[in-house]
């Protein structure tokens, strides 16, 4: 019989994907590589399942994992000395659901979130976006939780730059 941790994970997972794909999507910055590394984050939750603290944060852990996957990856290519992932400037993403305002404005901010610099943009995917705290989210992409403060400042400073940027474009074409 499978302990209460394990059915914990089987139970909760699923619920879990997209967000884990979402994760996946903002260290890659590619929609196959996302697939990937969602179901190697996926199986391998499931096949240590048992290691999972009962009553902790499920997403906390898996996202630990797809984070410790994405890492190992890039690691091995590097070894290689480029070949294997090769990242894009963009990942264009496209509103889902309703064309409503706030849709279409958080596609715009999750935007200029993936353009940050790779480790600003962990951080503040995962503490504005996923709404984990500074300790989960250092704990997640294992840093210190001043790294994780200062890294945010500085994506809050490059997103508002970029924001304030965008509207005096389209005021000075008015």
């Amino acid at each position: 019989m499978p302990s209460q941790s394990e059915q914990e994970v089987r139970k909760g997972l699923p619920a879990l994907l997209p967000r884990m794909w979402r994760y996946s999507l903002v260290l890659s910055k590619k929609r196959d590589i996302a697939d990937d590394l969602t179901q190697s984050g996926a199986e391998r939750a499931l096949n240590k399942a048992s290691q999972y603290q009962s009553g902790t944060r499920l997403d906390a852990w898996t996202f630990s994992i797809i984070s410790s996957i994405w890492k190992n990856q890039l690691r091995s290519d590097s070894v290689r000395r480029g070949q294997g992932v090769q990242s894009v400037d963009e990942v264009e993403l496209e509103a889902v659901g309703s064309d409503s305002e706030t849709n279409i404005f958080g596609v715009q901010v999750l935007n200029l979130v993936m353009k940050l610099p790779s480790e600003q943009k962990d951080v503040v995917f995962l503490v504005y976006v996923e709404g984990y705290s500074y300790k989960e989210a250092a704990s997640v992409l294992d840093i210190p939780i001043g790294t994780v403060m200062s890294r945010l400042a500085a994506g809050r400073k490059k997103i508002n730059e970029a924001v304030n940027a965008t509207s005096t474009t389209k005021q000075g074409g008015l």
